[in-house]
């Protein structure tokens, strides 16, 4: 039992474990200080933007760590550490000219942060590809769009970047009633189908009813602008499309559609 014991009391032995515990703890302390740091921001952006710069973050933290905990591992065996370092010197420069687009995804990756061009959860246009963003790290982004493609970007080829979630949606619907429809009335109903619309979540208060917007062959254009959150923007189309459906069935005011008329050969007077 002894022998154990002083085996496990050995440097190489010991040294390591504790090495590692104290690597480990301090990441963990190093984290939960950066959370509670950025831990502040009550909208959405400002919490997304939380969640991306606490993981940029720690992931930095964890790799340097890491590299410390390797070295000093390296020393208690006996390497000459110093000659290692001198040579990672060496070989970063190396390495440097070789990776130059590395780099470059890194230094994206920071400005990208910095200036705010989005975070994870936003809804983005990148290079005409449109989803949201749902990694991210200092070399690359990932973006799914609606129909489940993701794109796999590196950072240094990030260009022009449309930013949806901060903006906001102006959802313009045309409706189209018939011709024998009093205008007055669909007027009156569709302003009401805008204050009900306002009741839906990230719905902005200023969306209006606009009028009458065309002539068509079968009817006549009556148009509303809802303004909304713009990640929103497709679901609230929907659910205020169907609410002049039920308002125009509540009102009797007929919605038109193709149709094809057969006089059987009469005359027609």
């Amino acid at each position: 039992m002894k022998q154990i014991v002083n085996f496990i009391w050995q440097k190489r032995v010991i040294g390591p474990i504790i090495i590692i515990a104290i690597g480990l703890l301090s990441y963990r302390l190093i984290r939960a200080l950066v959370r509670k740091l950025f831990n502040h921001g009550k909208s959405t952006y400002e919490q997304k933007r939380r969640v991306t710069i606490v993981d940029l973050t720690t992931n930095v933290v964890k790799f340097f760590i890491y590299a410390i905990m390797f070295i000093m591992i390296l020393d208690i065996y006996g390497f000459d550490t110093r000659g290692f370092i001198a040579s990672l010197g060496i070989a970063g420069v190396v390495l440097g000219l070789a990776l130059q687009e590395t780099a470059q995804d890194f230094i994206s990756g920071i400005s990208i942060i910095a200036d705010n061009y989005y975070v994870i959860g936003d809804l983005v246009t990148i290079n005409g590809f449109t989803g949201e963003v749902i990694e991210m790290s200092l070399k690359s982004t990932k973006i799914k769009s609606f129909s489940g493609e993701v794109l796999i970007i590196s950072n240094h080829n990030v260009g022009s970047v449309r930013n949806l979630s901060q903006e906001r949606a102006g959802v313009k619907i045309d409706v189209c009633t018939a011709y024998e429809e009093d205008s007055d009335k669909v007027e009156a109903v569709l302003k009401k189908v805008v204050s009900q619309a306002k009741k839906i979540p990230f719905v902005y208060q200023d969306s209006t009813y606009l009028g009458i917007d065309d002539y068509l062959d079968s009817g006549v254009v009556y148009s509303i602008l809802i303004y909304c959150k713009q990640s929103e923007r497709f679901d609230i189309k929907r659910r205020v499309l169907k609410i002049v459906k039920e308002f125009y069935e509540q009102e009797n005011i007929k919605i038109p559609y193709s149709q094809i008329e057969v006089h059987n050969g009469k005359k027609i007077v």
